[in-house]
């Protein structure tokens, strides 16, 4: 036994020659090579491995109604209430980096637009996609000021990937 690394070699037994069926009735597995006579186990490939085969049976993905459907496009948007901003300290600057340290909003970048239920009872700076108007009067009437973060337009984003190249 060997200990260097590119030498080593499997323990004596540990490796079992691979049986070659389908070689002639002299092999013992010639013909239907162990398959048996027939039936859906003697097939090739067969049914057996597919991931949702249940026996014949319609797959339960056949059987239930389909429903719904999901834009590949559509963007997510995080909704959040003005009652969720009381949490901030005064004169705090509650952009999409704070909300997310205080894990308000979680995930993929995306969207956020604050709500205009609760009350608010400090001024906030607070920089967000979109605002009801019940949220910026809120917002306004704590003494607090609402920015609008622009939307990345899909003509900046082409137009920085031209300079770019």
């Amino acid at each position: 036994m060997s200990s260097v690394l590119s030498q080593l070699t499997h323990p004596e037994g540990a490796r079992h020659k691979e049986r070659r069926v389908g070689r002639g009735p002299g092999s013992r597995r010639g013909k239907i090579s162990g398959r048996g006579m027939k039936g859906q186990k003697a097939r090739q490939p067969g049914n057996l491995g597919k991931l949702n085969f249940q026996g014949g049976q319609t797959p339960m993905q056949r059987r239930l109604p389909k429903r719904g459907f999901r834009n590949a496009f559509g963007e997510r948007v995080f909704t959040l209430n003005v009652s969720a901003l009381q949490r901030f300290d005064a004169q705090a600057e509650v952009d999409e980096a704070a909300l997310r340290d205080a894990r308000l909003v979680q995930g993929a970048p995306a969207r956020i637009k604050i709500l205009g239920d609760g009350e608010l009872s400090k001024a906030l700076t607070v920089k967000a996609h979109y605002f009801t108007a019940s949220a910026r009067q809120k917002i306004e009437a704590a003494g607090g000021r609402v920015v609008e973060v622009p939307l990345p337009s899909a003509r900046a984003s082409e137009a920085s990937e031209a300079t770019a190249s």
